[in-house]
């Protein structure tokens, strides 16, 4: 595994890991990890954020609708819309909070497999699904670290590839 970089320090040389450790030691820096994934996200991607409240998952969401978009526009938190959808140049991208739900098929109601298949999905709160998560996706873990932030980037299936383009 790769020592922590902060995230906005170049990679040098190939990268081939399926899994890296990003430091974020304030919010602007988990807002430019954001943006990098948003400018990599194509439709069919799904990002699963993980991590307690308060852990910054919305703020790392908030920088990759705003490279999705190509705009700084206001980004709400869909705790209790459940989703929020924002268009872009690549097309749809849905933003999901799974927080309130009490089972895996209220998220199907909502139409999330139909998401999985055609828009990039950034789920919070995955582990709501129990299990039920397409096998390509990013798992992004947020953890309180020294005052910031540390980001466990998990890639699987054809996400193990594109881990260097983050």
């Amino acid at each position: 595994m790769r020592s922590p970089v902060a995230a906005s320090a170049a990679v040098s040389g190939p990268v081939s890991l399926d899994s890296r450790e990003i430091s974020l030691p304030d919010a602007a820096a988990t807002v430019a990890l954001g943006q990098r994934l948003g400018a990599v996200l194509s439709g069919g991607d799904v990002i699963c954020l993980k991590g307690g409240l308060g852990a910054g998952k919305t703020t790392l969401a908030r920088g990759a609708i705003s490279a999705w978009t190509g705009a700084d526009e206001e980004a709400p938190s869909p705790t209790y819309t459940l989703v929020q959808t924002y268009d872009g140049p690549r097309g749809e991208l849905w933003h999901v909070d799974l927080y309130r739900l009490k089972t895996p098929d209220e998220a199907w109601e909502l139409g999330l497999e139909e998401a999985f298949a055609e828009a990039a999905c950034l789920i919070e709160w995955p582990e709501r699904l129990d299990g039920h998560l397409p096998p390509n996706r990013l798992d992004i873990a947020l953890e309180p670290r020294d005052g910031g932030r540390t980001a466990r980037l998990i890639g699987h299936g054809a996400w193990r590839t594109r881990l260097d383009a983050i």
